[in-house]
């Protein structure tokens, strides 16, 4: 064999783009104070604190575009409905009813968004999610939050095996380190997203529900 040696890209991964929909929704994964108040022990994550703002402001648009909005947390009964979790603040604190499981309100809509909790990774796993966005008539889900890794990685793979085309903004996703972040960024770029930002999001959903929305939909894929 010659030549460079194989990887990803020679192997075709990572090749072409998804590209978006006509009927998108904002998926917002576990933006609650556990991960976004400083009071709480992994509420202190500067990446973290930073997506929860860019995705308010995402979010904005989306509600001012009429674009479904569907947000978890994540809680339980007791320890006795919870995974094996070996993150000891989940352990300790992640009940019904603790102040860490609220959603932070810089990103909440109680009106307007659709709220549920979840009990694993993935925000579709065992939620009424599904129901939700099919209702809806959703082909397209921008995922954001935390964290990029864990909560916000499953997601991604769970909403790619449902069909949907899926968008990650990246500055509206946080992790507790940056190389986990970009590497986890990059890895589900070459399988199963497209990589983007807010403002490219900003710009496509403002056209979705107008008549410009061909031609933002043209320049989200182009940028």
């Amino acid at each position: 064999m010659s030549g460079a040696a194989p990887g990803y890209e020679s192997s075709g991964y990572g090749s072409g783009k998804v590209g978006v929909g006509k009927r998108p929704a904002v998926l917002v994964v576990d933006l609650q104070l556990a991960f976004t108040d400083p009071r709480f022990p992994i509420g202190r994550l500067p990446m973290v604190h930073a997506a929860t703002e860019r995705t308010a402001e995402l979010l904005k648009v989306a509600r001012a575009h009429n674009v479904p909005v569907a947000k978890c947390y994540t809680a339980y009964g007791s320890a006795a409905d919870m995974p094996h979790w070996k993150v000891s603040t989940v352990r300790d604190e992640f009940f019904h009813g603790h102040p860490c499981t609220a959603l932070d309100p810089r990103v909440d809509e109680p009106g307007y968004d659709f709220n549920f909790c979840k009990s694993a990774p993935s925000m579709f796993f065992q939620t009424p999610l599904i129901t939700y966005l099919t209702k809806q008539g959703v082909d397209t889900v921008l995922i954001t939050g935390c964290t990029t890794s864990g909560c916000v990685r499953a997601s991604i793979v769970d909403a790619f095996s449902f069909g949907f085309r899926v968008m990650v903004p990246e500055d509206c996703c946080g992790d507790a380190e940056r190389d986990p972040h970009e590497s986890n960024l990059n890895d589900v770029g070459r399988r199963y997203a497209d990589i983007t930002d807010a403002r490219t999001m900003m710009h496509y959903l403002a056209g979705v529900n107008s008549g410009a929305a061909t031609g933002a939909r043209a320049r989200a894929q182009a940028l």
